[in-house]
C-alpha cells in the first residue's frame, strides 16, 4: 500500500496507453494513494462513461483538466499547434470553442483549472526535433547547434509579438464567457517543451498582465521549464520564481538531459536542484504530477516522499526562523 498522497493530484498521462476503459484507468491511480487526477487530453469520450459515475459517487477528485478535452483527433487542435493563434478566423473560433468545452467539463466535474497550451510560432518543419538531435550528438556549444538556435530564435522573436496578440484575443474571449457562464475554473498557461511554442515565461507574464483580473495565470511545468532553460530558451529557475504568485498549478516532473517525466530527484540521482522548485509547488494552488509510464510505482513513491519531506523541513526552518 503505497502513502495518501493527500491534495497532491496525478495525471492519467502516466497510464492511459494501457487502458481502454477509464475506470481501470483511475483504479490503477487511486492504487498509488492519489485521491485526485487530472484528466489529460487523450481521455476519450468513452472513457468518461465509466469515469463520471466514479466522481459523481466522489470516488476520486478532478484537479484539473487538459484542454483540449475530451480528446479530439484533429492536430488543428491539438496539443502541438498554433490553436489559440490561428491567423484564420473560423479555425481561432473553433480552438476558443473547444477550450470552452474543456472548461464547461472542468467545471461539471469540480475541477479548479484548465491546462492550456496556447499556440506557438509555426515554422515549415520541426526545428525544435533538429536541434535536439544536434543537442544530443555534438552538444550545445557545437556551431551546428548555435547556427540553428540563432536561426530558430531570430524567426521566434520576429513573429512571436503578432501571435502573442492572437492568444491575447482569444484567452480574452474565453475568460470573458467563461465568466458569464460562471465555470469558475482558472485557465493555466502551460510552459511548453519545444523551443517555437508559447509561452516562454516572459511571454506568459505579459499574457496575464495584459488580462488583470481573469481567470487566468501560469500552469508551470517544471520539466518542460527545465529542458527550455538547458536549451537556452530562458533563465528557468530565476522566471518561474519571480513568477510564483501568478502560478495556478503546477506540473510536478524532472527532465534528464532533455528527456522529460521522469520522477524528481529519482531519476536524476541529484539530490539538490530540484529544490529549486519546491517553493512553486508548495505555492501552488493545483499539484499534478505528470509522469512517463516508465515511471514505476515505487519511483513514484519515493519521489513524493523527497518532495514532501523537503517542503515540510522548510517549512519547519522558516518557523524556527
Amino acid at each position: 500500500m503505497y502513502i495518501d498522497k493527500q491534495e497532491y493530484s496525478f495525471s492519467t498521462c502516466w497510464n492511459i496507453k494501457r487502458h481502454t476503459t477509464g475506470s481501470s484507468m483511475i483504479q490503477e491511480i487511486k492504487s498509488l494513494g492519489f485521491r485526485r487526477v487530472e484528466l489529460n487530453y487523450n481521455v476519450t469520450a468513452d472513457m468518461l462513461r465509466t469515469i463520471e459515475p466514479m466522481i459523481e459517487r466522489g470516488e476520486i477528485g478532478i484537479s484539473s483538466v487538459h484542454n483540449t478535452f475530451p480528446h479530439v483527433a484533429d492536430p488543428d487542435y491539438g496539443t502541438d499547434s498554433v490553436l489559440l493563434g490561428f491567423d484564420d478566423e473560423p479555425r481561432r473560433k473553433r480552438a476558443i470553442e473547444l477550450l470552452l468545452r474543456s472548461a464547461e467539463y472542468a467545471h461539471r466535474y469540480g475541477a479548479q483549472a484548465v491546462v492550456v497550451h496556447p499556440g506557438e510560432v509555426p515554422f515549415e518543419y520541426n526545428v525544435d526535433e533538429e536541434l535536439k538531435k544536434i543537442y544530443h550528438d555534438q552538444g550545445k556549444d557545437s556551431p551546428a547547434y548555435q547556427d540553428l538556435w540563432q536561426y530558430m530564435l531570430g524567426k521566434r522573436e520576429a513573429d512571436s509579438a503578432h501571435y502573442l496578440k492572437r492568444i491575447q484575443e482569444s484567452l480574452e474571449e474565453v475568460c470573458e464567457i467563461s465568466e458569464q457562464r460562471g465555470y469558475g475554473v482558472n485557465y493555466g498557461i502551460e510552459t511548453r517543451s519545444r523551443c517555437y511554442q508559447m509561452p516562454t515565461l516572459h511571454e506568459a507574464a505579459t499574457l496575464i498582465d495584459s488580462l488583470k483580473g481573469a481567470p487566468l495565470g501560469l500552469w508551470y511545468d517544471i520539466g518542460h521549464g527545465m529542458m527550455m532553460d538547458r536549451m537556452g530558451l530562458y533563465d528557468n529557475v530565476l522566471e518561474a520564481n519571480a513568477l510564483i504568485h501568478n502560478i495556478v498549478g503546477v506540473h510536478i516532473h524532472e527532465t534528464v538531459g532533455l528527456s522529460d517525466h521522469w520522477c524528481p530527484y529519482v531519476h536524476s540521482n541529484d539530490l539538490s536542484f530540484f529544490d529549486s522548485f519546491l517553493d512553486i509547488i508548495e505555492h501552488s494552488p493545483v499539484k499534478v504530477y505528470e509522469l512517463k509510464s516508465a515511471c514505476t510505482p515505487e519511483d513514484i513513491d519515493a519521489s513524493h516522499e523527497l518532495i514532501t519531506n523537503r517542503i515540510t523541513q522548510r517549512q519547519a526552518e522558516r518557523f524556527s526562523e
